[in-house]
């Protein structure tokens, strides 16, 4: 019997690299393909060998995604918004589970993975780690707690080849703020300040994105008040936590039907 089959879709990436060779040491996990673009120089090579394992596997890198997805039981995907939505729609064909760690994401792309999942079961997140998921739950209780008169401001860093900002992760912090709060992020988001701005508003939430060097990422959520300061954070390490996270999801999805869930729901933390 064969264990739960899953593809990885940008599989050269370094994302998916190690999301190969964890999935190659998960019990009950089974690496069914890897995808890349047409057109990309890694197709052909075996998967193994890309994945720094010590023996090939015997299966290569692909473009073609019908195929592979309608062999497998999920996709894990940390690729590109359009590239995403592609896959919701092969997903939600094939009724498997997809994986989506890509950010990025606008309003039409996330409009076509809601209806996707009305056929596919798809765990969607900005950050696939626990401890960033704990950490949104905390952020959530501490802005339900604070008044207006507390100023939130959510700082960021990631490495130079980070191509959207804010990250995932911060919107993610910031969505679970603005729900602490009784209110869409949409209508109190501030980021990209630069020149005479004037006076903060009372009740926004502030976004600042610096880029730098190799950092995996790093996350500060500063509740500033009156003559005080609470600052809760997360530094990520290693891009492994977010492999394991999003493997531990594609593991949970199986079984369950069509829907569209989050990191919260596979850990248990989602609000009653």
């Amino acid at each position: 019997m064969t264990g739960f089959r899953v593809v990885i879709a940008g599989c050269a990436g370094r994302m998916g690299r190690t999301l190969m060779r964890l999935v190659s040491e998960t019990d009950g996990a089974e690496l069914a393909g890897g995808l890349e673009h047409a057109g990309s120089p890694f197709l052909g090579q075996d998967l193994g060998a890309l994945a720094g394992l010590s023996a090939p596997l015997g299966l290569a890198v692909s473009d073609d995604a019908l195929t592979l997805l309608k062999d497998a039981d999920a996709v894990i995907d940390f690729t590109r918004p359009e590239a995403t939505v592609e896959l919701a729609a092969l997903a939600a064909q094939a009724r498997i589970v997809h994986v989506i760690g890509t950010t990025g994401l606008d309003t039409v792309h996330e409009a076509r993975i809601a209806a996707a999942a009305r056929h596919a079961t798809i765990v969607k997140s900005g950050n696939m780690s626990l401890g960033v998921n704990l950490l949104a739950a905390l952020v959530r209780q501490a802005a339900a707690a604070l008044g207006d008169d507390w100023d939130i401001e959510i700082v960021e860093m990631h490495h130079r080849h980070k191509v959207d900002a804010p990250s995932g992760t911060a919107l993610l912090l910031g969505a679970a703020a603005a729900q602490g709060r009784g209110v869409a992020l949409a209508d109190v988001k501030d980021s990209g300040r630069d020149g005479q701005t004037g006076a903060r508003r009372t009740g926004d939430i502030g976004f600042a994105a610096l880029r730098g060097g190799s950092v995996v990422g790093d996350h500060e959520v500063i509740f500033a008040g009156a003559s005080e300061r609470i600052v809760l954070g997360h530094v990520a390490e290693d891009r492994a936590i977010f492999a394991r996270g999003a493997i531990r999801a594609a593991l949970w999805a199986n079984g369950r039907g069509p829907g569209l869930y989050s990191m919260a729901d596979v850990l248990g933390l989602a609000k009653d």
